[in-house]
């Protein structure tokens, strides 16, 4: 795509990376002199109406949640401007990395560094809190580390208001992976569904890997009903420092978790043993100073400044090679969906996505929050990479055993499941599906109701509707619900 050489009066320098919305740009602010970082929002053709509107919404809320704030650990905006084909903000560069890099090479770190990281978050989101702003997306991915050792968090564009109409108390929005319970039930949300998102950060810092994984219905089943087994229950577990922390942090009502963030970051310096460190230690994380590569998409004769010497990338930055926990033809099967809707952007969105995802069905969902078009949005999420096995798909893992003859699959939560046999492809009907609904309802609660919707929007396939409800169910209740299901006429 062609790149611009200026916005407003910032300088472009280089490309920082690429998503469905608009392109992130380093740039030059010849007033103050200094480097910025320029995020944009491309408006498309075939985007019109809602879809655009809230967008740009979305957008213009970030600057204005992230502008209103001033702390080290958030990165600062200077200036929002539009100049008629794209709008932009213009905010602070950050030399560094983001947390989802260092978890995507699967580093593990000391107790006192790992503190370090989630108290600088929750110090942040004090600070916002104070403020009124709710972040309600904080994940890995927004979290960026600086050579230094230092957190800031990034990324406010579906941040709430307190006390303000800017966007919707009911909307559910955020990353599945690092909602709330109550975000998933529609009850009423405030700031702590921004400390539940930072319990499973430090969850992910602790144990190697999120406290669930899954699809977007499977997640929300068991966020809302399942508890997570301690860190130091796990494989490879090194201590229990932050159990009860995270018990508490993650706890299924609002009112069981932490008053405020102050409150977390106190009783994680409690189990710490002592007081938490203001940065990573130097040498902990080894990658720490590989500032980002630029692309290659760089404006015409515009030049971008070189990658550090010696900065030790070897093709793990934004157009890398595929994560290896994947296989090359899932990730292939991935791009050739998504480039569908997005164009050449599929390559570098889905290889930068996959580092922060365990499996396909989670990859799937990050991508499809990625999307900007609701039509399209929902076009990838109806394709057969995306309805899983059984579908035409090609959902699992390196190592994940199937059989194309009939045997059993491996479902999108790792268990092994055999589809009803013998259905055949029978298309179901509006009173097939409100019956499977009440059916839900005493397995999965009142979240059965977006389940059903969701899936008939993919999918009128009996078998394949089955498969689905019953993989969202504990193991122990699925026998059951099949054979309930299979009943339905």
């Amino acid at each position: 795509m062609d790149h611009p050489e200026r916005l407003g009066k910032y300088r472009i320098t280089g490309v920082l990376g690429e998503g469905a919305m608009g392109v992130v740009y380093r740039g030059f602010d010849p007033d103050i002199r200094r480097l910025v970082a320029l995020k944009t929002i491309r408006r498309q053709p075939g985007d019109a109406g809602g879809s655009a509107f809230e967008s740009a919404a979305r957008f213009r809320n970030e600057a204005q949640a992230a502008g209103r704030l001033q702390h080290p650990g958030i990165v600062s905006v200077y200036d929002f401007g539009d100049d008629g084909r794209v709008a932009y903000i213009a905010m602070e560069f950050v030399d560094g990395r983001t947390l989802a890099y260092f978890l995507g090479s699967r580093l593990r770190l000391g107790d006192a560094d790992i503190a370090s990281i989630a108290g600088q978050v929750l110090d942040a989101l004090a600070h916002a809190h104070e403020h009124g702003v709710w972040h309600r997306d904080v994940k890995p991915s927004n979290v960026m580390i600086t050579p230094q050792g230092r957190a800031k968090i990034a990324d406010f564009g579906i941040a709430r208001f307190e006390n303000s109409g800017l966007t919707m108390a009911q909307t559910v929005l955020g990353t599945p992976m690092y909602m709330a319970p109550e975000q998933f039930t529609g009850r009423v949300i405030d700031h702590r569904v921004d400390l539940y998102a930072a319990g499973v950060l430090l969850y992910q810092l602790a144990a190697g890997r999120p406290p669930f994984v899954g699809s977007p219905e499977v997640l929300s089943y068991k966020v809302v009903h399942e508890v997570p087994p301690p860190p130091s229950s796990l494989e490879g577990a090194r201590s229990a420092r932050f159990d009860a922390v995270l018990a508490r942090a993650l706890a299924k009502d609002p009112a069981q978790r932490f008053i405020n963030a102050a409150a977390f970051r106190d009783a994680l310096a409690d189990a710490l043993g002592h007081a938490i460190p203001g940065a990573v230690s130097p040498g902990a994380l080894p990658a720490l100073g590989d500032a980002y590569a630029p692309t290659e998409r760089i404006p015409t004769g515009v030049q971008a400044a070189p990658p550090p010497t010696g900065s030790g990338l070897t093709g793990t930055g934004l157009t890398g090679e595929p994560p290896t926990h994947f296989e090359p033809e899932q990730i292939a099967a991935v791009e050739a969906a998504l480039a569908r809707h997005v164009g050449p952007l599929a390559k570098v969105m889905v290889r930068r996505t996959a580092r922060q995802c365990p499996d396909v069905p989670s990859l799937v969902a990050a991508l499809a929050a990625q999307i900007t078009s609701a039509a399209a949005r929902e076009a990838f999420l109806g394709s057969p990479v995306a309805r899983g096995p059984g579908t035409g798909g090609s959902l699992g893992m390196r190592g994940s055993t199937g059989s194309a003859a009939g045997g059993q699959r491996t479902g999108s939560i790792g268990t092994a499941m055999t589809p009803p046999i013998g259905l055949g492809t029978l298309p179901v009907s509006d009173a097939w599906l409100a019956q499977a609904r009440q059916l839900l309802v005493t397995h999965v609660g009142p979240i059965a109701g977006v389940m059903v919707k969701r899936a008939a929007e993919r999918t009128r396939d009996r078998t394949a509707l089955i498969r689905d409800f019953a993989a969202a169910v504990p193991e122990a209740q699925r026998a059951a619900l099949v054979a309930e299901l299979e009943k339905l006429g």
